[in-house]
C-alpha cells in the first residue's frame, strides 16, 4: 500500500520558518506532480503549492515569495519551506501526489496524514 508520510509542522512565530517534508512509501512505479494543500475548519482545502515532475513550480498568491517547493526524486519526497509566516498560514497541512502504483500506466492521487502548522503572532 502506497502512503505518504508528512512531517515537519510544529509551532512558529508569526515572522518564522519551517520546512514540511513528503516522503512517499510502498510500491511506487512513478510519481507524477506532487503539492501542497492546506485546510482549515470551516474552508474548503486550498492548493498550496504545486510542482511537475520536472520540476516546474506554481504557487498561491498567498504564498508567492514567502514559499518554496521543491523535490527529489530519488528519495521520492517532496518539500515545502515556509518562510516569513504569518497567522493566517495556520492550518493543516496535507501533500499530494499522482502515483503510477502498478505495472498498468496510470496515476492515482494520494493524500498524506496531515501535519499542523500553527503560527503565533
Amino acid at each position: 500500500q502506497v502512503q505518504l508520510v508528512e512531517s515537519g509542522g510544529g509551532l512558529v512565530q508569526a515572522g518564522g520558518s519551517l520546512r514540511l517534508s513528503c516522503v512517499g512509501t510502498g510500491t511506487i512505479f512513478g510519481i507524477n506532480g506532487m503539492g501542497w494543500y492546506r485546510q482549515t475548519p470551516g474552508k474548503q482545502r486550498e492548493l498550496v503549492a504545486k510542482i511537475t515532475a520536472g520540476g516546474v513550480a506554481n504557487y498561491a498568491d498567498s504564498v508567492k515569495g514567502r514559499f518554496t517547493i521543491s523535490r527529489d526524486n530519488l528519495k521520492k519526497t517532496v518539500y515545502l519551506e515556509m518562510n516569513s509566516l504569518k497567522p493566517e498560514d495556520t492550518a493543516d497541512y496535507y501533500c499530494n501526489a499522482a502515483v503510477r502504483t502498478s505495472i498498468e500506466y496510470r496515476w492515482t492521487d494520494y493524500w498524506g496524514q496531515g501535519t499542523r502548522v500553527t503560527v503565533s503572532s
